[in-house]
């Protein structure tokens, strides 16, 4: 399997500061500060393509599980919401809330709610965020 990589650089103190990441592919270069990061200041940040990241693995592996099982998926659209917290130990994601909608014929509710918890278990992103709560709403449309 192919290693990922991707970049940060940071120029200035942590308020004042900023700073751009990068993809490795290219696909993507943005800015960051700290008031996009922990206010609603303009720019992304960390917990924003992390979210990105855990929206577009859980979408494949329940488009992967579901193929398995004879199930082809019209359509799988996710939205990552990562929540940043503040306490004693200093700032740390908390929780992942994974909202999916998708368009799978033939398949019951019942059903698609099992595969939706499963690749929400085994995604690699999941995986990777085990300390971390997540929660999966889904539906079919």
């Amino acid at each position: 399997m192919p290693e990922r990589t991707a970049e940060a650089e940071w120029q200035g103190n942590l308020r004042d500061g900023r700073g751009t990441m990068r993809f490795g592919s290219g696909a993507y270069e943005g800015e960051y500060t700290y008031a996009s990061r922990f206010e609603e200041g303009k720019g992304t940040n960390p917990e924003e393509l992390v979210g990105a990241a855990h929206a577009g693995c859980f979408s494949m592996a329940l488009a992967g599980d579901l193929a398995r099982a004879g199930h082809v998926a019209e359509r799988i659209h996710t939205t990552g919401h990562v929540r940043l917290e503040a306490g004693a130990g200093g700032a740390r994601i908390t929780r992942v809330v994974l909202d999916c909608e998708a368009k799978v014929p033939g398949l019951d509710e019942a059903a698609f709610q099992r595969f939706a918890q499963e690749a929400a278990r085994n995604c690699p992103v999941s995986r990777a965020l085990a300390g971390v709560e997540i929660v999966v709403n889904s539906r079919l449309s």
